[in-house]
């Protein structure tokens, strides 16, 4: 199994990034996605999420407004647009495929938003 992030960068308050997350080995369309995120000094959170099999998203109430979820099971893919960034969304962001039984992440990418 492999989670693959990418998208992460160095932007100003106000910009914008798209994260992605390719997976493989495993059925896509059967897992939960999630993205979590961790910064210097702080426990783990999760960001966002979607369902597996209903177009039902999660999202902590910080970033309620400015964050999307998606998700592309013919590809694949996990998508987390993040509009409006501020400096406190600055972490390294994990994409997490979630089922019943087992739970994989990815190696994280840098999100790190300062003037």
């Amino acid at each position: 199994v492999q989670l693959v992030e990418s998208g992460g960068g160095l932007v100003q308050p106000g910009d914008s990034l798209r994260l992605s997350c390719t997976v493989s080995g495993l059925t896509f369309s059967t897992y939960d996605m999630m993205w979590y995120r961790q910064a210097p000094g702080n426990e783990r959170e999760a960001v966002a999420g979607i369902l597996s099999r209903e177009p039902k998203t999660y999202y902590t109430d910080s970033v309620k407004g400015r964050f999307a979820i998606s998700r592309d099971n013919s590809r694949n893919m996990v998508f987390l647009q993040m509009n409006n960034l501020e400096p406190e969304d600055s972490a390294v962001y994990y994409c997490v495929a979630k089922s019943l039984f087992i739970t994989h992440w990815g190696p994280g990418t840098q999100v790190t938003v300062s003037s």
